[in-house]
């Protein structure tokens, strides 16, 4: 709630004389929120967001703009400012009383920022929209992206800020690529398959992530030996059938380091993921 201050002024004569001071209050009739409909968010993801508007006054408003700063943040140092959230293009609804409306001017889209938004008397309006997760997102454990929308016009009203803050998901993101050597050989030659096994996430894939590593090798391999990060992996630790080529890691034996995350000078952040190499050599 708003106060504001009145004196008048009386003049005659050459003299002047002030009158009492009276005091008002302003009741601010609209208010907002702003909820994104996940909590975390993830390298590559995205993140809906909705923006509520509630009118408890007697008296409509119209063509008022609203921005969102779509999480800007001064990259440590302060040398600049970036923002980890890309609006995704057309995902814009607005919705009035419950009513899909035309989709409002999208004046530009970093800050985002609509124009004539409406809001009935005693009525509400609602933003939704997507953003993806781009690379100036900060993706070490506990960083969160707080994003702030401001609702507001030149003249008639104070602006109505709600903001949200999402944190990153702390969890392992695993990828593996396989690669043959040689990839031509003689019958009764030697072949190797190397799995590489890669953690994006800020997560280490331990024992309990129970990763398993499972191939089929066709053509079969005869007499196999199995490293695991350039040591020998004992028999105990996998199983093989010589009859069909079906080869798989027991639960748990394979663990991969999190990612190191490091944030450059342009304030993007780069990905060093954590790497384990599993090596099966066997005869054809």
């Amino acid at each position: 709630m708003a106060s504001f201050q009145n004196q008048a002024v009386l003049s005659y004569n050459g003299q002047t004389t002030t009158s009492n001071i009276t005091t008002g209050e302003i009741v601010e009739v609209l208010s907002a929120t702003k909820t994104a409909v996940s909590a975390q968010y993830e390298v590559g993801g995205k993140v809906t967001y909705v923006y509520s508007i509630q009118n408890t006054g007697t008296t409509a408003f119209s063509n008022l703009s609203w921005e969102d700063d779509l999480g800007a943040y001064t990259v440590s140092g302060g040398a600049q400012e970036v923002t980890p959230l890309t609006y995704v293009e057309d995902s814009l609804c607005y919705y009035v009383n419950g009513i899909l409306q035309p989709t409002p001017t999208i004046q530009q889209s970093s800050p985002l920022e609509v124009l004539g938004i409406q809001i009935p008397a005693n009525g509400n309006a609602m933003l939704i929209y997507e953003a993806t997760i781009n690379s100036f997102a900060p993706l070490t454990k506990g960083s969160t992206i707080t994003n702030t929308a401001v609702l507001g016009d030149a003249t008639r009203i104070s602006p109505v800020s709600a903001s949200e803050t999402i944190q990153i998901k702390e969890a392992a993101n695993l990828t593996i690529s396989k690669s043959l050597s040689p990839t031509t050989v003689t019958e009764n030659g030697q072949i190797t398959y190397t799995f590489t096994i890669q953690n994006f996430g800020n997560e280490e894939a331990g024992t309990e992530a129970n990763v398993v590593i499972s191939d089929m090798f066709n053509p079969i391999l005869n007499n196999i030996s199995v490293t695991y990060n350039g040591g020998v992996l004992p028999t105990t630790s996998y199983s093989y059938d010589q009859d069909n080529g079906q080869f798989e890691t027991n639960p748990g034996v394979i663990t991969v380091p999190e990612a190191s995350f490091t944030q450059l000078d342009t304030g993007e952040w780069q990905i060093t993921p954590g790497v384990s190499t599993l090596i099966v050599t066997g005869t054809l």
